[in-house]
């Protein structure tokens, strides 16, 4: 057993214990979360444990998962991958060797890629150990479209989805007149450059996109040249789908320039972006999520209260409602199974929908069968000053939060699907 996996399985006992009871403690069911923990995007990584942590503590409070054999708690269990695919495969293996039914990942469409393709070829090959692939964010379409697994469910809203709903804002903005693209240069980053392409040129034909360009993931530590050019462009708003770190130094940079230009983002609303910027964000960067803190309702100011009183150091503000959602659904699918079987899951996930509210999750979603895409509202919000109407939250005690601008409800979100699913026998 590897130094990794051992740490994985200590944390995981301490972090998301078994069920009180007078009986001996029932047999856990295994959750690998394969992630990249450490390194440049390791911030990420950590944020993502958070609330999966938080996710399956909910679920073990309330008794666990209710089987036929009597109910199981959840325990997670972390696999550092440090972000390279070579070491996401790798630990892969070893997460089904040890029999462990479901593994999570997301913060790379490259690796789940690789995974997807990995783990097709496993549950093919030895079908006494197969394995479950959620996945919270790798949000490359391909990947529920030519790539889509019967073992693979994501729940995060794929590229276009995001994008068409940033697009639909910009094309409102009838005085904007020039865009910079930006962004990672891996599959995500190569799709949306694409499709931003495209998706602009038929909502706004008028806008002149005068700067396209990508970078390494994970590599640049200094943005300055980048921003530079954004600025020598005379773009007056810059469209990228940058996270982690990559999103962060860039608009550090952005902002020590003196850059005037408004910030379309995916990610901008979380890990750093709003404290780094302070005033010159607002009203000059936006977000795409499934959910925000200031979203407004009742079950909104619990779900999000409750995880604060859990995580209260402001660097830990990063709730994401899908991944919350990931757990109560996977819950359910077992519970309909009456089974932990992957093959069984799977079947029960499909066409399954889940309203957290009742649960203490604020989202709800459907998981569309035909090419196992969830199906969930999205909402773009705008940096504004906490305290203003709309804001009673800020991000990350920076003093500064997301307003909404536009909700988009789950049919107004939806994207066709592309998926030629192959079943299983």
């Amino acid at each position: 057993m590897t130094a990794v996996m051992t740490a994985a399985m200590a944390a995981s006992t301490i972090a998301a214990p078994a069920v009180a009871t007078a009986k001996p403690a029932a047999e856990p069911i295994r959750l690998a979360l394969i992630e990249g923990l450490s390194g440049p995007l390791g911030n990420g990584g950590e944020a993502v444990f958070r609330n999966l942590i938080w996710a399956t503590e909910r679920v073990n409070a309330r008794g666990g998962v209710k089987l036929p054999g009597g109910a199981r708690p959840l325990a997670l269990v972390r696999f550092d991958s440090k972000g390279s695919v070579e070491e996401s495969l790798s630990l892969l293996r070893a997460a089904t060797d040890q029999g462990i039914p479901v593994v999570l990942q997301g913060n790379s469409s490259a690796v789940a890629g690789a995974m997807i393709a990995a783990l097709d070829k496993h549950n093919a090959r030895e079908p006494s150990r197969r394995a479950l692939f959620l996945n919270y964010a790798a949000v490359d379409p391909g990947l529920t479209g030519a790539q889509c697994s019967f073992w693979h469910f994501r729940f995060d809203a794929h590229t276009d989805m995001r994008l068409a709903a940033l697009v639909e804002v910009i094309a409102q903005d009838q005085r904007l007149k020039t865009i910079y693209l930006i962004g990672q240069d891996y599959s995500f980053g190569q799709h949306l450059r694409e499709q931003a392409r495209a998706m602009l040129a038929a909502r706004r034909p008028d806008l002149r996109i005068v700067g396209d360009e990508l970078h390494p993931l994970g590599r640049v530590k200094d943005f300055l040249p980048y921003a530079t050019k954004i600025r020598a462009s005379g773009a007056q708003a810059v469209l990228t789908g940058n996270w982690g770190n990559d999103l962060t130094l860039l608009i550090k940079a952005a902002r020590d320039i003196g850059l005037d230009a408004r910030f379309y983002t995916f990610y901008g609303n979380a890990l750093g972006v709003p404290g780094v910027l302070g005033e010159a964000g607002v009203d000059r960067v936006l977000a795409v999520a499934e959910w925000h803190p200031n979203a407004g309702t009742a079950v909104a100011e619990r779900f999000y209260g409750a995880f604060r009183q859990r995580f209260p150091k402001p660097e830990h503000d990063y709730l994401h409602a899908r991944m919350q959602l990931m757990i109560e659904m996977l819950v359910a699918a077992m519970e309909k199974a009456g089974s932990t079987d992957p093959k069984a899951v799977a079947t029960a996930l499909e066409g399954l929908r889940v309203d957290g509210r009742p649960l203490g999750v604020a989202h709800q979603g459907v998981m569309r069968a035909g090419d196992h895409q969830l199906q969930q509202p999205l909402y773009v919000s705008v940096m504004r000053r906490a305290g203003e109407a709309g804001v009673q939250h800020d991000n990350e005690g920076s003093g500064y939060g997301f307003r909404t601008l536009r909700y988009l409800d789950a049919d107004q979100a939806a994207q066709p699907s592309t998926c030629r699913m192959k079943r299983p026998d």
